[in-house]
C-alpha cells in the first residue's frame, strides 16, 4: 500500500513596480510584480517547499539559492519541474496539492483556471487533483494593504 506523507510550504513576496507578475506559472497584465532573485512566483514556490517537506528534503532556497547567477529570473515552474524529478528520484509520487494565493490585487480569481492548468503541467497531476482558491487579507498588513501576495501550499506524497 505504500506510506503516505503530507507537506506544507509558504511563501510571501513584496509587489515592486515595471516587474512582470507571475502566479502559479501565469503571467497577469500589470505594472507591477513580486521582488525575488527568480520571477518570485511565491505560489509555486509554496508548492516546491510543501513537495520537498513532505520528502524530507531541506527547503527551496537550498536547492535553488538566490546567491546563484544561473537562476536569476527564472521561472519557477522550471524549479517545481526539478522539485519533482528530485522526489520522483527518490521514490515519491505526488498524489495532490491543495494551495491559496492570498492577495488584495489583483483579482486572482478569474485566472484560477489557467493556473490550474500551467500546475498541471508542470506536476503532471491531473486538474482535478490541483486544489486552488485565493482570497484577501481584509485589509489587514502588507499583503492587506496590497504591498504583498502571500501563498500556502500543502501536498500529499506517496512513497
Amino acid at each position: 500500500m505504500g506510506s503516505f506523507r503530507i507537506g506544507h510550504g509558504y511563501d510571501i513576496h513584496r509587489l515592486v513596480p515595471g516587474r512582470p507578475l507571475v502566479l502559479g506559472g501565469v503571467r497577469f497584465d500589470t505594472d507591477y510584480g513580486l521582488d525575488g532573485h527568480s520571477d518570485a512566483d511565491c505560489l509555486t514556490h509554496a508548492i516546491c517547499d510543501a513537495i520537498l517537506g513532505a520528502a524530507g528534503l531541506p527547503d527551496i532556497g537550498h536547492f535553488f539559492p538566490n546567491t546563484d547567477p544561473a537562476l536569476k529570473d527564472i521561472n519557477s515552474q522550471k524549479l517545481l519541474q526539478r522539485v519533482i524529478a528530485e522526489t520522483t528520484r527518490l521514490g515519491f509520487d505526488l498524489v495532490n496539492v491543495d494551495a491559496t494565493v492570498v492577495a488584495e490585487k489583483p483579482m486572482i480569481f478569474p485566472r484560477l483556471k489557467d493556473m490550474k492548468r500551467a500546475l498541471a503541467d508542470s506536476t503532471g497531476l491531473l486538474i482535478s487533483d490541483i486544489g486552488l482558491k485565493a482570497t484577501t487579507n481584509e485589509g489587514i498588513d502588507e499583503i492587506g494593504r496590497g504591498l504583498a501576495i502571500a501563498a500556502h501550499a500543502v501536498v500529499l506524497l506517496k512513497l
